[in-house]
């Protein structure tokens, strides 16, 4: 264990694979949601996701599943964030939930903890509004899945300092991870452009251009993408893509932003992709 504490908020898919990641990498990690239920099912996709690692033979993969749960408190009260140094938040894409969390860490954490949001579209800038330490506040995007993707989009607020980019950088060398830094803007640049290409793909199943699958296959076979617009949209949760959408939308007010019908009746009818086993795959 290298000492440093690092709460982690929301124990979803990206939350727990961020917990995973700390963990493996000598962390103590405090995970935060909001009933034992959800905490429950944590620790079980947490020993499943590393299960899934060990099968294809990564290294962090070595350590045991007992260390890592060793390593992470499961927690549905934000006192033990008292001891966080850093704080990784990943809680829906809607502002009124964002801002909430933010507003209870700034009052429990230490005065030098760093908060990183994990967010899909959300402005850095408008979260640090929202603090007393506007300067300690950026933006780390982690791919899915957290443990095995090399690379994450670091989000520069207005106010974020170099010692707060320093601080992140270094925690995501010891996570493993490699950074690409990016200004603050709705979206930043991974979702501001993969959200339309999954929405346009929405689009074009709707209007019985193409199936899913055949979609997926233009992309996969013709572009060599490792997977189609449709099947990641299933797997970051169609809920979340919509609620990303939204706020793209929102913020820029531009039409081509505008989500997809089809998207929209998905959701409403509960078919969210992989964490529901049904969305435009069956799981």
């Amino acid at each position: 264990m290298n000492g440093q504490v690092v709460g982690v908020v929301g124990a979803g898919v990206m939350g727990i694979g961020v917990a995973q990641n700390l963990a493996q990498t000598g962390h103590r990690v405090l995970l935060l949601d909001l009933t034992e239920d959800i905490l429950r099912k944590a620790r079980d996709d947490i020993q499943k996701n590393m299960r899934f690692q060990r099968m294809l033979k990564k290294e962090q993969a070595q350590m045991s599943a007992a260390q890592v749960m060793e390593a992470i408190t499961f927690t549905t009260s934000y006192a033990p964030f008292a001891e966080a140094d850093f704080v990784i938040e990943n809680a829906s894409e809607k502002w009124e939930v964002k801002q909430k969390i933010h507003t209870q860490l700034d009052v429990v954490c230490p005065a030098h903890a760093v908060f990183a949001a994990n967010t899909s579209a959300i402005s850095i800038t408008r979260i640090g509004a929202v603090t007393q330490r506007p300067a300690q506040i950026l933006g780390i995007h982690f791919m899915n899945p957290v443990p095995l993707k090399p690379v994450v989009e670091v989000i520069r607020g207005f106010h974020t300092s170099d010692d707060a980019i320093a601080v992140a950088q270094r925690l995501l060398t010891n996570m493993g991870k490699q950074w690409i830094i990016v200004n603050d803007y709705p979206g930043f640049v991974s979702n501001r452009i993969s959200h339309l290409f999954m929405n346009e793909a929405a689009f074009v199943v709707q209007d019985q251009v193409a199936t899913a699958q055949e979609v997926d296959e233009i992309f996969t076979r013709c572009y060599g993408h490792a997977m189609g617009p449709l099947q990641t949209a299933d797997l970051i949760g169609l809920d979340t893509v919509v609620d990303t959408l939204h706020v793209l939308y929102q913020s820029y007010q531009d039409p081509k932003f505008r989500c997809c019908p089809l998207l929209q009746k998905m959701v409403d009818a509960g078919l969210l992709g992989v964490k529901s086993g049904q969305g435009f795959y069956s799981y």
